[in-house]
């Protein structure tokens, strides 16, 4: 069983800049698919951005460039660098991962909150 642990959320104001990790337990990290989602107060969980086992990244096009996904499976982490915050980006962050290239995501880490005000 794959445990992921969120961290690194917080209050921010508009422009400023946030880290999240998330922290894996499994014993193949570096096989593992992984990816960070967002769910807002009264919408639906939306996908933010992913790294796959081979490096490849993509992103929700509103964050991107302004947040970077990377990994580092050495320490069995993935980071979301998260810069130009603004006030639609808050939400709790939740790290996601799988195996299979396709398909559901398996792994759901408890999520971590992260407010940017205006």
């Amino acid at each position: 069983q794959v445990q992921l642990v969120e961290s690194g959320g917080g209050l921010v104001q508009a422009g400023g800049s946030l880290r999240l990790s998330c922290a894996a337990s499994a014993r193949t990290f570096s096989m593992l698919n992984m990816a960070w989602f967002r769910q807002a107060p009264g919408k639906q969980r939306e996908f933010v951005a992913r790294i796959d086992w081979t490096g490849t990244t993509n992103y929700l096009s509103s964050v991107k460039g302004r947040f970077t996904i990377s990994r580092d499976n050495a320490q069995k982490t993935i980071l979301l660098q998260m810069n130009s915050l603004k006030p639609e980006d808050t939400a709790v962050y939740y790290c996601a991962g799988k195996g299979n290239m396709v398909g559901t995501w398996d792994y759901w880490g408890q999520g971590t909150q992260v407010t940017v005000s205006s």
